[in-house]
């Protein structure tokens, strides 16, 4: 009688252990994809304030500039997964080449997007390292668990944050 007890006892541990390391999984893949979607709404909003900001104060950034991070700023709206970092990361380098003194009004929502950028992202590499740190763990590799899901990537650009912007305003 005692080995069915524990017997019953270590199937029921196990069991629990399965089902909670499986519901992790779940939970780490559906906070991965929702940090992915608030990153992508994040860049759209950096690239739409950017090309907004290009057609209103084409006259501060010199037609130059402006015709530059209009260019990018489509090329970030259009590019698709794939090509996502490196347009990213072209609108980024424009970003950080604009001039000090820009209207504020037409720069802070620029500056605010840009920061939510660099919040989404690091956000978003934090479950995405905490994802495969728990799927590269031995049980979940054994049974399979959340291998309908591909692992996910991180998203390395550089970080452009624009208080230089609203502080010279």
């Amino acid at each position: 009688m005692t080995a069915v007890v524990i017997v019953v006892t270590v199937v029921a541990s196990l069991a629990t252990w399965i089902t909670w390391t499986a519901t992790r999984v779940d939970r780490l893949i559906g906070r991965t994809e929702a940090a992915r979607s608030a990153l992508d709404a994040q860049l759209v909003r950096r690239a739409a304030a950017a090309q907004a900001l290009a057609g209103r104060a084409g006259r501060e950034l010199g037609p130059e500039l402006a015709d530059r991070l209009h260019t990018v700023a489509r090329a970030a709206l259009e590019a698709g997964s794939a090509a996502r970092e490196s347009v990213e990361n072209d609108l980024g380098r424009v970003l950080a080449a604009l001039p000090n003194g820009l209207d504020p009004l037409l720069a802070r929502d620029l500056a605010e997007a840009a920061t939510r950028v660099v919040l989404a992202r690091r956000f978003y590499n934090d479950a995405v390292r905490d994802s495969r740190a728990l799927r590269g763990r031995w049980l979940p590799r054994l049974l399979r668990l959340g291998d309908r899901h591909r692992l996910p990537g991180f998203f390395e650009i550089d970080e452009v944050t624009l208080e230089k912007i609203m502080a010279s305003g």
